[in-house]
């Protein structure tokens, strides 16, 4: 799925969870782990795995006796293309005016603000 869109859902980005932290797993797995955290029917945990298995998100094995699924993007690149799209969409594309709005708003602590500053004079020398 490198280099498309991760467009994911937040329903769908629960099922990814279940596959980044371990797969390959079939869908009676992935049932029973998301089963802890939500309410949901086995059909629509099933119409989710079709989905991004159509999306291109996550691969299926179909040699074993059941169906088993993995991802085929890791969480580090969803990460990547929901940020960007986050941050095009509300900051017009500014990572600037992102952090400034954390900043100004009081939302990061003295300790996140010096961790950004170390990274940022990392990152210039």
């Amino acid at each position: 799925m490198k280099n498309s869109n991760c467009k994911i859902s937040n329903a769908e980005w629960l099922v990814m969870k279940v596959l980044w932290n371990e797969s390959p797993q079939t869908t009676t797995r992935i049932i029973e782990a998301l089963s802890e955290e939500t309410d949901w029917k086995s059909k629509t945990i099933h119409t989710l795995i079709a989905r991004l298995v159509k999306k291109g998100a996550l691969g299926v094995d179909k040699n074993s006796g059941q169906h088993t699924f993995y991802p085929l993007i890791t969480r580090e690149e969803c990460i990547q293309e929901e940020t960007g799209s986050f941050v095009q969409k509300i900051y017009e594309g500014s990572i600037y005016n992102l952090v400034a709005n954390f900043i100004h708003d009081e939302k990061m602590s003295v300790k996140e603000m010096e961790d950004l500053k170390k990274l940022l004079d990392d990152k210039l020398n």
